[in-house]
């Protein structure tokens, strides 16, 4: 009788624990389709010819703060949010990433329907680094965020932390990125590189690598600043 009260409670306790597992298996599976996602936004923004002066200038940003999906939703009073993930170089020229990320931004108008924008933001100074480090920060105010310059002839370079890029539908678009909420994504962190790590960690230190980054993005980013540095 013991033992079948014992083979039963581990049953139990092997189905308790399925759900905690598949859905650790799903968040894993989530960070690396987004790094993929991610590595497949960087050849889009690569090759659109609205993006001249974002071609010219790679060279000069410290790091990429990358949003493969964000969805913008709602009638009257609506939002935007989506993941993100970031990537930058270090003091030797190598890229260090990615860290997980999670934006939103509320804000009220006539918004119908639903709109999907990919979204590339050129971290320009250490500031914009820093401000990425912290458990959370908002775009605006201390940390200046603007939609980067398009096509040739842009005018004198911009002044901000950020520059910010968007493209949605495969066609070039401003976008406002007054007020969004950045916070580091400590789950997907965790899931991706299978230990809880912080963007310290992974930026900074380097000390949370993956392979599977290696091959969707971070050659990605090599090669494409290799490319419009005028390197290769």
């Amino acid at each position: 009788m013991n033992r079948t009260i014992l083979a039963a409670a581990l049953i139990l306790a092997a189905i308790a624990a399925l759900p905690r597992t598949a859905a650790a298996a799903t968040k894993t599976e989530e960070a690396d389709s987004l790094v993929v996602e991610s590595g497949k936004t960087i050849d889009n923004f690569t090759a659109d010819p609205n993006l001249t002066w974002f071609r010219e200038h790679i060279k000069d940003a410290k790091g990429l703060l990358i949003c493969s999906k964000v969805v913008k939703a709602g009638f009257v009073f609506g939002g935007s949010g989506g993941r993100c993930v970031f990537v930058a170089r270090d003091e030797h020229g190598w890229w260090n990433g990615p860290a997980f990320y999670t934006t939103g931004t509320a804000s009220v108008g006539f918004q119908a329907g639903v709109d999907v924008a990919e979204i590339v933001s050129l971290a320009m100074t250490q500031k914009a680094v820093d401000s990425l480090m912290s458990s959370e920060f908002k775009f605006g105010g201390n940390i200046s965020a603007t939609a980067g310059p398009v096509g040739a002839g842009a005018g004198a370079n911009p002044s901000s932390d950020f520059l910010v890029y968007s493209r949605s539908k495969g066609l070039f678009g401003g976008v406002d990125v007054s007020g969004a909420v950045i916070k580091p994504s400590a789950d997907y962190n965790k899931a991706y590189y299978g230990k809880p790590v912080t963007p310290i960690d992974i930026i900074v230190k380097g000390s949370a690598h993956k392979e599977q980054a290696d091959a969707t993005l971070l050659w990605k980013v090599e090669k494409m600043y290799e490319q419009l540095s005028g390197k290769q």
